[in-house]
């Protein structure tokens, strides 16, 4: 059972049309090799997690807000990577532990 054509001139059409779709093909391969090589550079070059973090209020001269453990997803963007020791002494001074990643727990406070 043949499934083409017979005569020369829909095969030609096929075989063009057949070109056609290969180079779309490769071409989006080559995107997806140059996306997938971009995402592995940026994981290369991402900064290692900080392993505290102080969370900054609002304004000049206002006092921190919380104690966060680095990669805690409740932290907000204005923040502050910190020491182990520099954490314990937030702590200590009164600034609040984050409730959700518990920094008081892992740094052995409570």
């Amino acid at each position: 059972m043949n499934d083409l054509p017979q005569d020369l001139p829909r095969l030609r059409i096929l075989e063009t049309w057949l070109a056609l779709t290969l180079d779309r093909v490769r071409a989006q391969i080559a995107a997806a090799e140059q996306r997938e090589a971009e995402r592995q550079h940026g994981e290369e070059r991402r900064p290692p997690t900080p392993d505290w973090v102080l969370e900054l209020s609002i304004g000049v001269g206002a006092p921190p807000a919380e104690v966060h453990v680095g990669g805690c997803y409740a932290t907000g963007k204005r923040r502050r990577e910190i020491s182990r020791e520099q954490a314990l002494t937030a702590l200590a001074e009164g600034v609040r532990a984050c409730t959700h990643c518990r920094p008081d727990t892992e740094l052995g406070v409570l």
